[in-house]
Protein backbone atom coordinates (compact mmCIF):
# COMPACT_ATOMS: atom_id res chain seq x y z
CA UNK A 1 0.00 0.00 0.00
CA UNK A 2 1.33 3.54 -0.66
CA UNK A 3 1.98 5.69 1.93
CA UNK A 4 -0.21 9.07 1.60
CA UNK A 5 0.86 12.47 3.44
CA UNK A 6 2.48 15.40 3.48
CA UNK A 7 6.19 16.09 3.23
CA UNK A 8 8.13 18.92 3.49
CA UNK A 9 11.53 18.98 1.58
CA UNK A 10 13.50 22.14 2.48
CA UNK A 11 16.27 22.43 -0.35
CA UNK A 12 19.46 24.40 -0.90
CA UNK A 13 19.30 23.61 -4.60
CA UNK A 14 16.46 23.36 -7.45
CA UNK A 15 18.43 20.22 -8.63
CA UNK A 16 17.50 18.72 -5.73
CA UNK A 17 13.37 19.10 -7.02
CA UNK A 18 13.52 16.92 -9.63
CA UNK A 19 15.11 13.96 -8.02
CA UNK A 20 13.06 14.03 -5.29
CA UNK A 21 10.43 14.19 -7.23
CA UNK A 22 11.08 11.08 -9.57
CA UNK A 23 11.95 8.90 -6.60
CA UNK A 24 8.37 9.57 -5.21
CA UNK A 25 6.42 9.04 -8.79
CA UNK A 26 8.71 5.65 -8.72
CA UNK A 27 8.18 4.25 -5.16
CA UNK A 28 5.67 6.58 -2.95
CA UNK A 29 3.16 7.97 -5.39
CA UNK A 30 0.72 8.77 -2.53
CA UNK A 31 3.55 11.23 -0.71
CA UNK A 32 2.53 14.99 -1.21
CA UNK A 33 5.45 16.80 -1.18
CA UNK A 34 6.10 20.54 -0.22
CA UNK A 35 8.97 22.01 -2.22
CA UNK A 36 10.81 24.61 -0.51
CA UNK A 37 14.49 26.11 -2.07
CA UNK A 38 16.13 28.30 -0.60
CA UNK A 39 20.39 27.99 -1.54
CA UNK A 40 21.19 31.09 1.05
CA UNK A 41 21.70 28.80 3.98
CA UNK A 42 24.52 26.48 2.32
CA UNK A 43 25.97 29.93 1.65
CA UNK A 44 26.12 31.17 4.64
CA UNK A 45 27.22 27.27 6.42
CA UNK A 46 30.05 27.27 3.66
CA UNK A 47 31.42 30.33 5.05
CA UNK A 48 30.74 30.30 8.43
CA UNK A 49 29.96 27.16 9.26
CA UNK A 50 26.38 24.96 9.45
CA UNK A 51 25.29 26.27 13.36
CA UNK A 52 25.57 29.57 11.77
CA UNK A 53 22.18 28.92 10.05
CA UNK A 54 20.21 27.11 12.81
CA UNK A 55 17.94 30.25 13.62
CA UNK A 56 16.91 30.21 9.89
CA UNK A 57 16.79 26.39 9.72
CA UNK A 58 14.35 26.47 12.74
CA UNK A 59 12.24 28.67 11.70
CA UNK A 60 11.61 26.70 7.93
CA UNK A 61 10.72 23.83 9.86
CA UNK A 62 8.72 25.32 12.44
CA UNK A 63 6.75 26.63 9.21
CA UNK A 64 6.46 23.45 7.50
CA UNK A 65 5.22 21.46 10.50
CA UNK A 66 2.45 25.08 11.20
CA UNK A 67 1.56 24.26 7.26
CA UNK A 68 0.75 20.74 8.15
CA UNK A 69 3.95 18.99 7.25
CA UNK A 70 3.49 15.13 8.42
CA UNK A 71 7.45 15.08 8.48
CA UNK A 72 10.44 17.09 7.03
CA UNK A 73 13.54 15.70 4.96
CA UNK A 74 16.19 18.10 4.81
CA UNK A 75 17.95 17.37 1.44
CA UNK A 76 21.21 18.97 2.12
CA UNK A 77 24.14 17.70 3.70
CA UNK A 78 26.02 19.95 5.19
CA UNK A 79 23.27 21.57 7.02
CA UNK A 80 21.50 18.31 8.07
CA UNK A 81 23.36 18.25 11.36
CA UNK A 82 21.92 21.63 11.99
CA UNK A 83 18.67 20.78 10.80
CA UNK A 84 17.89 17.68 13.15
CA UNK A 85 19.57 19.91 16.31
CA UNK A 86 16.65 22.43 15.94
CA UNK A 87 14.01 19.15 15.68
CA UNK A 88 13.20 18.85 19.03
CA UNK A 89 9.61 19.57 20.43
CA UNK A 90 8.39 20.45 16.96
CA UNK A 91 5.92 17.29 16.98
CA UNK A 92 6.46 16.01 13.76
CA UNK A 93 9.32 13.65 12.09
CA UNK A 94 12.80 15.38 11.09
CA UNK A 95 15.08 13.79 8.91
CA UNK A 96 17.77 14.35 6.81
CA UNK A 97 18.33 12.69 3.41
CA UNK A 98 21.57 11.39 4.07
CA UNK A 99 21.40 9.40 7.38
CA UNK A 100 19.93 6.46 5.98
CA UNK A 101 22.62 6.37 3.29
CA UNK A 102 25.06 6.61 6.53
CA UNK A 103 23.64 3.47 8.17
CA UNK A 104 24.23 1.24 5.44
CA UNK A 105 27.44 2.30 5.18
CA UNK A 106 28.89 1.96 8.28
CA UNK A 107 28.14 -2.29 7.33
CA UNK A 108 31.07 -1.98 5.03
CA UNK A 109 35.13 -2.22 6.01
CA UNK A 110 36.37 0.89 4.32
CA UNK A 111 34.73 3.88 3.42
CA UNK A 112 35.52 6.85 0.70
CA UNK A 113 33.19 10.00 1.37
CA UNK A 114 33.16 11.57 -2.20
CA UNK A 115 32.12 15.41 -1.89
CA UNK A 116 32.05 18.60 -3.87
CA UNK A 117 32.37 21.55 -1.82
CA UNK A 118 34.85 20.89 0.81
CA UNK A 119 31.73 21.58 3.43
CA UNK A 120 30.25 18.59 3.18
CA UNK A 121 32.75 16.29 3.79
CA UNK A 122 33.14 16.82 7.72
CA UNK A 123 29.37 16.42 8.12
CA UNK A 124 29.04 13.29 6.60
CA UNK A 125 32.36 11.71 7.99
CA UNK A 126 30.33 13.12 11.33
CA UNK A 127 27.74 11.48 10.26
CA UNK A 128 28.74 8.40 9.49
CA UNK A 129 30.95 7.86 12.48
CA UNK A 130 27.29 8.44 14.73
CA UNK A 131 25.95 5.03 12.17
CA UNK A 132 29.18 3.20 12.63
CA UNK A 133 30.44 0.34 15.41
CA UNK A 134 34.34 -0.65 16.30
CA UNK A 135 34.41 -2.62 13.18
CA UNK A 136 34.25 0.18 11.08
CA UNK A 137 37.60 0.54 10.53
CA UNK A 138 38.34 3.10 7.93
CA UNK A 139 36.80 6.48 6.82
CA UNK A 140 38.71 8.25 3.91
CA UNK A 141 37.72 11.44 2.00
CA UNK A 142 37.83 12.86 -1.39
CA UNK A 143 37.00 16.42 -2.58
CA UNK A 144 36.53 16.69 -6.00
CA UNK A 145 37.79 20.12 -6.65
CA UNK A 146 36.44 21.98 -9.71
CA UNK A 147 33.51 19.77 -9.65
CA UNK A 148 31.51 22.56 -7.49
CA UNK A 149 31.97 25.01 -10.14
CA UNK A 150 29.90 23.88 -13.35
CA UNK A 151 27.33 22.71 -10.74
CA UNK A 152 26.67 26.42 -9.64
CA UNK A 153 27.12 27.13 -13.45
CA UNK A 154 24.07 25.09 -14.16
CA UNK A 155 26.42 22.56 -15.70
CA UNK A 156 24.77 19.64 -14.72
CA UNK A 157 26.48 16.95 -17.26
CA UNK A 158 29.84 18.36 -16.39
CA UNK A 159 29.09 18.06 -13.02
CA UNK A 160 28.26 14.29 -13.25
CA UNK A 161 30.81 13.19 -15.47
CA UNK A 162 33.46 14.86 -13.17
CA UNK A 163 31.40 12.81 -10.18
CA UNK A 164 31.29 9.69 -12.05
CA UNK A 165 34.96 10.20 -13.77
CA UNK A 166 36.40 10.66 -10.38
CA UNK A 167 34.94 7.31 -8.74
CA UNK A 168 35.79 5.18 -11.87
CA UNK A 169 39.39 6.38 -11.33
CA UNK A 170 39.94 5.60 -8.29
CA UNK A 171 41.55 2.32 -7.21
CA UNK A 172 39.12 -0.18 -6.10
CA UNK A 173 39.63 -1.93 -2.60
CA UNK A 174 38.12 -5.11 -1.33
CA UNK A 175 35.36 -4.36 0.86
CA UNK A 176 35.08 -1.21 0.64
CA UNK A 177 32.18 1.23 -0.39
CA UNK A 178 31.57 4.92 -2.19
CA UNK A 179 29.65 7.19 -0.37
CA UNK A 180 28.29 10.56 -2.53
CA UNK A 181 28.09 13.08 0.14
CA UNK A 182 25.43 15.36 -1.71
CA UNK A 183 21.74 14.53 -2.89
CA UNK A 184 22.89 16.07 -6.36
CA UNK A 185 25.19 13.48 -6.83
CA UNK A 186 22.70 10.53 -7.36
CA UNK A 187 22.32 10.67 -11.24
CA UNK A 188 25.84 10.18 -11.29
CA UNK A 189 25.92 6.27 -10.69
CA UNK A 190 24.16 5.90 -13.76
CA UNK A 191 27.44 7.01 -15.87
CA UNK A 192 29.72 4.93 -13.66
CA UNK A 193 31.70 2.28 -14.80
CA UNK A 194 32.88 0.99 -11.14
CA UNK A 195 31.88 -2.60 -9.43
CA UNK A 196 32.56 -1.51 -6.16
CA UNK A 197 28.94 -0.54 -4.47
CA UNK A 198 28.03 3.43 -4.65
CA UNK A 199 25.78 4.90 -2.48
CA UNK A 200 23.65 7.97 -2.00
CA UNK A 201 21.33 9.21 -0.40
CA UNK A 202 17.83 10.30 -1.98
CA UNK A 203 16.10 7.12 -2.16
CA UNK A 204 16.82 5.44 1.12
CA UNK A 205 16.26 8.79 2.93
CA UNK A 206 13.26 9.14 0.88
CA UNK A 207 12.08 5.66 2.23
CA UNK A 208 12.80 6.77 5.35
CA UNK A 209 10.42 9.55 5.66
CA UNK A 210 7.96 7.77 3.90
CA UNK A 211 8.37 5.77 7.23
CA UNK A 212 7.81 8.59 9.05
CA UNK A 213 4.87 10.31 7.65
CA UNK A 214 3.25 7.00 8.02
CA UNK A 215 3.96 6.84 11.61
CA UNK A 216 2.68 9.89 11.56
CA UNK A 217 -0.18 9.63 10.24
CA UNK A 218 -0.98 6.40 12.04
CA UNK A 219 -0.39 8.15 16.06
CA UNK A 220 -2.25 11.41 14.64
CA UNK A 221 -5.63 8.71 13.87
CA UNK A 222 -5.21 6.83 16.70
CA UNK A 223 -5.30 10.16 18.68
CA UNK A 224 -8.66 11.26 16.68
CA UNK A 225 -10.24 7.98 17.27
CA UNK A 226 -9.59 7.81 21.41
CA UNK A 227 -12.59 8.98 23.36
CA UNK A 228 -12.09 11.92 25.17
CA UNK A 229 -11.01 11.53 28.95
CA UNK A 230 -9.62 8.16 28.54
CA UNK A 231 -5.61 6.92 27.55
CA UNK A 232 -4.28 4.53 25.33
CA UNK A 233 -5.20 1.80 27.12
CA UNK A 234 -8.64 2.69 27.82
CA UNK A 235 -8.27 3.99 31.32
CA UNK A 236 -10.56 6.90 32.75
CA UNK A 237 -8.25 10.03 32.56
CA UNK A 238 -8.61 14.27 32.68
CA UNK A 239 -9.12 15.09 28.92
CA UNK A 240 -6.51 16.54 27.18
CA UNK A 241 -3.83 15.75 24.86
CA UNK A 242 -3.36 11.86 24.27
CA UNK A 243 0.66 11.81 25.55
Amino acid sequence: MSTTGTLALPHTSPVHVSVLDGLRDRYHPGLVPHHRVDEEPLVRAREAGPEAVAASVAAVLARAVADGADAVLCTCSTIGGAVERQAAGLGSPVLRVDRAMAAEAARYDRIIVVAAPRSTVEPTVALIAEESWPGTSFIGTAVLEGAWEPFEAGDRDGYLDAVAAAVDGAPETDGSVVVLAQASMADAVGRMSTRRPVLVGPRPGLAAAAEAVAAARTRSAGARDRPEGRDPAGAAGPAGPPW
